[in-house]
């Protein structure tokens, strides 16, 4: 690819005390990434330097800038989000660890909205120890869709063809119920019918609406939201044009692959949707925040404490987010 055409990507350290470094790390340690983009870390390169050398990475360079007028198309740079290093040891979080998270997270979605960099992926936060100014949110997504005046996101799993939304994210269980409207049903499966013609190329996407309750409700036995809500939304998506079904009992849909005949899945809530995605496509999944004027990925797991720093962090989803990002940019420009 020619060095004028490649994006800029962003990315997050995240939390250094977790795998994210480690993902990154072995990512961008293959420079075949640099056919493709051109990445800058955001973080501090004396951690970057840490996991360098604790992983055994010798393979891994990396230009430490100040500034977008030092980037070189076919280099890793690392952009110092923070003045003074911080001690830290890989799989204990501390306030320290949080506040370098939300800083590089905080520049990177600047960088983002004044266009020097073309795409952001986010490696995994703490979402306790990074609250603090300019991010008080339960994750990722909502910062986005609030930094950047999205009147709504859509979380988006995929991982190849197998893509899974959900129309609630970070919310109580014991709150999903209410949240359910036909007016919300409607703005998440038209961001979803724009995102899989917008961002993937699929012209005209077949799409499937899990139910909430046990057996999609069966008929109003085991409850009412399936024919009061989603089945009249659904019916009038239909009369549009859309290609929408369902309401369809989720634990029959995924044990019966049901999953492949559609281009995406819209579950009602996070753990609906999440559970299947990451058993059936942990390793390669995405999360992508559809929706949003700008693209942000991120891998499909969290910071994982427990095996930071033992050089035992499988960095496929990451890399696949990142090549997620250039796809999407790809698409949407051709679009």
């Amino acid at each position: 690819m020619e060095h004028r055409t490649k994006p800029r990507i962003g990315i997050t350290i995240g939390d250094i005390s977790g795998i994210g470094p480690e993902v990154v790390l072995k990512t961008l340690s293959d420079n075949r990434v640099l056919h493709y983009c051109t990445p800058i870390i955001y973080g501090s390169a004396g951690a970057v330097n840490k996991y360098r050398k604790l992983l055994g990475l010798e393979n891994f360079n990396f230009q430490t800038i100040q500034s977008f007028d030092q980037l070189h198309p076919k280099k890793t740079h690392v952009l110092n989000c923070l003045e003074e290093e911080i001690e830290f040891t890989p799989g204990t979080p501390t306030a320290a660890t949080g506040h370098l998270a939300r800083t590089a997270l905080l520049r990177a979605a600047q960088d983002l909205k004044d266009g020097h960099i073309q795409a952001v992926v986010t490696a995994p936060i703490d979402k306790d120890n990074t609250q603090g100014e300019g991010f008080q949110f339960p994750g990722h997504t909502e910062f986005f869709t609030t930094f950047f005046d999205a009147p709504e996101s859509l979380m988006f799993l995929v991982a190849d063809d197998f893509r899974v939304a959900t129309v609630t994210g970070h919310l109580p269980l014991k709150e999903v119920a209410h949240r359910i409207t036909p007016e919300l049903l409607i703005r998440k499966l038209t961001i979803l019918d724009n995102s899989l013609r917008r961002d993937f190329g699929i012209q005209k996407p077949k799409i499937a609406v899990l139910g909430l309750n046990p057996h999609a409700g069966e008929n109003g036995l085991l409850g009412t939201e399936e024919t009061e809500i989603i089945l009249p939304v659904i019916e009038q998506l239909k009369n549009k044009g859309n290609l929408v079904f369902g309401p369809f009992p989720a634990d029959g849909f995924f044990g019966t692959r049901s999953y492949k005949k559609f281009d995406a899945t819209l579950a009602l809530y996070h753990d609906q949707g999440l559970i299947p995605f990451k058993t059936i496509a942990f390793e390669r999944g995405v999360n992508f925040t559809a929706g949003l004027p700008i693209v942000r990925t991120s891998p499909d797991h969290g910071t994982a404490y427990d095996i930071a720093g033992q050089n035992k962090a499988d960095e496929t989803s990451f890399r696949e987010a990142l090549f997620a990002a250039v796809d999407i940019l790809r698409v949407r420009a051709e679009a």
